[in-house]
């Protein structure tokens, strides 16, 4: 097992999301934005080279590896109207900065549907086989998120993705069905279950994000807690996973200093590190008290 947070969430800067795996102590990071001094934040896949250059240096006199990229590509910010060619563009950025960082593992997407869509458009499938193509090729392995996406619609569609999309893999987020609609249901269509969604797909599960919240009705929206602390069934996905050999990446990912899509989301860097730090240490609390009660099982 390795643990691991989206970087970003501790420090825009790649000075501060070093200083925060060391901090708690972990070697490894899932690298998804950065901002290195006297270049503007972006996608690390998407950073000048001069700018990438740097940051790898950075990594690597720290002895911090990169576990997994955490792209863009495919994301909730594109549709499949998205001309085709922003996709083949990020793959092309991407595979030799994961080369040459030494990352095995990107996290993809599979774009925005529509408000009202509850089905899985044929070219989602044909572009996803593609991109999953290429990255295999290269001998990297894409890895699907259940977020606001066509495979985040329920898990029956995550499902469908995996078993039309051959050699894709899952990264399983234990927040995200909190808030995304089951479109396999009629409308109105409730909320997801977490518990429902990881059965379902944990055989295919690669990789796992830690996110926990409650979903908030009067404001229509969800309110970030620390892990175990929500309705994310964080404690009794990673038991069951632990129990049926898991033993890869988990990756914190907290959303309480700063949600990383929302532009109104504002938080001091000081604020980021602590939560994001003080985030590691209840999730290794957690593992370990998961831990314990197995051990102690008759």
């Amino acid at each position: 097992m390795k643990l691991m947070g989206i970087a970003d969430e501790a420090s825009p800067s790649i000075d501060g999301q070093i200083r925060a795996t060391k901090e708690l102590g972990w070697k490894w990071i899932e690298a998804r934005f950065a901002k290195i001094d006297g270049f503007e934040k972006g996608p690390v896949h998407d950073i000048p080279d001069e700018a990438f250059d740097i940051m790898v240096n950075k990594l690597e006199d720290a002895q911090i590896g990169v576990y997994a990229l955490g792209s863009t590509i495919c994301n909730w910010a594109k549709t499949i109207d998205t001309p085709w060619d922003v996709t083949i563009r990020e793959i092309d950025r991407s595979i030799p900065r994961m080369q040459r960082l030494g990352a095995k593992f990107v996290r993809i997407m599979s774009f925005k549907p529509a408000d009202e869509a509850n089905k899985t458009p044929d070219i989602v499938f044909e572009r996803l086989r593609e991109v999953t193509r290429r990255f295999l090729d290269a001998g990297l392995q894409p890895v699907h998120e259940n977020c606001m996406n066509h495979g985040g619609m329920s898990w029956q569609h995550g499902v469908e993705l995996l078993e039309k999309v051959p050699g894709l893999k899952w990264v399983f987020d234990t927040a995200n069905p909190i808030f995304n609609a089951d479109r396999s249901k009629p409308q109105p269509w409730p909320k997801q279950d977490p518990w429902e969604y990881w059965q379902n797909v944990k055989e295919h599960t690669a990789h796992i994000h830690i996110k926990d919240c409650v979903w908030v009705d009067e404001k229509n929206d969800a309110d970030y807690t620390f892990p175990g602390e929500g309705d994310g069934r964080v404690r009794d996905i990673l038991e069951d996973a632990f129990v049926n050999g898991y033993d890869a990446g988990i990756s914190i990912e907290p959303h309480m200093a700063v949600v990383f899509h929302d532009a109104d989301s504002n938080a001091n860097e000081e604020d980021m590190f602590n939560n994001y730090v003080e985030y590691g240490r209840k999730l290794e609390t957690l593992i370990q008290g998961i831990r314990n009660h197995s051990t102690n099982k008759p």
